[in-house]
C-alpha cells in the first residue's frame, strides 16, 4: 500500500537554497542517464532536464534544499532503490482553489510521468528555478501563480489569499506536495471557459466538485493520494481515505 507522510507548515513557511547540487559516481551517474533515455525514448523526447527544488530538511517554517536535475528525479521515480544514493526529495506545489460552486479538480494525461490519469488538485508542477530570488529565497507562490496561468488560464488577480496547508510526502518515491489554498470568485462557467481558451493541455477535463459531491467523487478511485489529504487538513473532508 503506498504510504504518505504529512508534514504540518505555518502560513509564514518559507523556502531557501542552502547549498549546491552535489556530484554523483560514474556509476550512478550512467545509471541515470540510462533511465533518461528510455523515458526520453518512450515519450518522444518532450522532457527537459531543469533545475528541481530538492527539500533537505523540513520544519514547519522553513524548508531548506537545492537545485537537482529533473533527470534525477525521473531516475528515481522508476528506480525508487536509488533514493539511496541519491537522497532527494523533490518538491512541487499544488493548488487547492475553491470558488463559489466548489472546488477545482484536473485529470493528469495518460502518458505524464507521474501519477498519470490520476484526478488531482490542479494547478500543480514542480518548483524550478524561475522562482528563486536574490538571496536564495524561493517563492513557491509566485510559482504556483505562475503554473495557475498556464495550466488553467486564471489569472493570478482573479485568486485571493494564499495560504500553504502542509506538505505531503509520497514515500514510495520521495516526492513532496506543497499544498497552498487559494479563494476565487468564478463560477463554474468562468473556470472552464478559462481552461479551454487559455489554459494548456495538462489536465483533461477540468471539473468542479461541490462539497456535497466531494465524499463520492474522492472515493470513486484514480485520485492522486495528496488530494483528500489536503482537503483533509482544511477540514474540508472527513472520511478515514487512509489510516
Amino acid at each position: 500500500m503506498t504510504k504518505w507522510h504529512l508534514y504540518a507548515v505555518n502560513q509564514s513557511l518559507k523556502c531557501q537554497i542552502t547549498r549546491e547540487m552535489p556530484n554523483l559516481a560514474t556509476s550512478l551517474d550512467t545509471e541515470i542517464s540510462n533511465i533518461w533515455e528510455s523515458e526520453q525514448e518512450r515519450l518522444g523526447g518532450v522532457l527537459f532536464n531543469g533545475r528541481v527544488f530538492s527539500a533537505d530538511q523540513i520544519t514547519p517554517d522553513l524548508v531548506t534544499g537545492h537545485w537537482t536535475e529533473y533527470r534525477r528525479i525521473v531516475a528515481q521515480m522508476r528506480q525508487p532503490n536509488l533514493h539511496h544514493g541519491l537522497g532527494i526529495r523533490p518538491l512541487a506545489v499544488g493548488g487547492i482553489i475553491r470558488g463559489p460552486d466548489g472546488l477545482i479538480f484536473g485529470r493528469r494525461q495518460p502518458q505524464a510521468v507521474y501519477q498519470a490519469g490520476e484526478w488531482q488538485l490542479p494547478p500543480a508542477g514542480n518548483v524550478d528555478r524561475t522562482c528563486e530570488r536574490a538571496n536564495g529565497e524561493v517563492d513557491v507562490t509566485a510559482m504556483l501563480l505562475t503554473e495557475l496561468e498556464e495550466e488553467l488560464g486564471i489569472l493570478p488577480s482573479q485568486v485571493r489569499n494564499p495560504r500553504p496547508v502542509a506538505i505531503i510526502e509520497h514515500m514510495d518515491v520521495h516526492i513532496l506536495d506543497l499544498g497552498i489554498a487559494l479563494d476565487t470568485h468564478l463560477t463554474t462557467q468562468s473556470i472552464l471557459a478559462a481552461h479551454r481558451n487559455s489554459g494548456n493541455t495538462e489536465y483533461d477535463p477540468v471539473q468542479i466538485i461541490s462539497q456535497a459531491e466531494l465524499p463520492s467523487f474522492l472515493t470513486q478511485g484514480n485520485i492522486t493520494g495528496q488530494a483528500p489529504l489536503f482537503l483533509k487538513t482544511l477540514g474540508l473532508f472527513s472520511a478515514p481515505f487512509y489510516d
